[in-house]
């Protein structure tokens, strides 16, 4: 089964959140619901940005390149083209 890596945005405050997982829209609705931790102050969230991943090694390998510096440039992009 395939991993969905993903980018969440905060309608709160902005705040962009990337993670991984194998069932995205459940994983959506923790976020929204406040089952975590780190996204629970700043819901609701709205996806920003998904893609597909064969491994999870893949997957955390893009997932630490979406967090950082050029990835989430990248991310704003997508906010701006909206």
């Amino acid at each position: 089964m395939a991993y969905v890596i993903y980018a969440i945005k905060s309608s709160f405050d902005d705040k962009i959140y990337v993670g991984f997982t194998m069932n995205l829209e459940k994983r959506i609705k923790e976020h929204n619901q406040g089952k975590t931790k780190s996204t629970k102050g700043f819901r609701p969230w709205a996806l920003l940005y998904n893609e597909i991943a064969e491994t999870r090694m893949e997957a955390r390998k893009r997932e630490k390149y979406l967090k950082s510096g050029c990835g989430k440039e990248f991310l704003k992009k997508l906010i701006l083209a909206q």
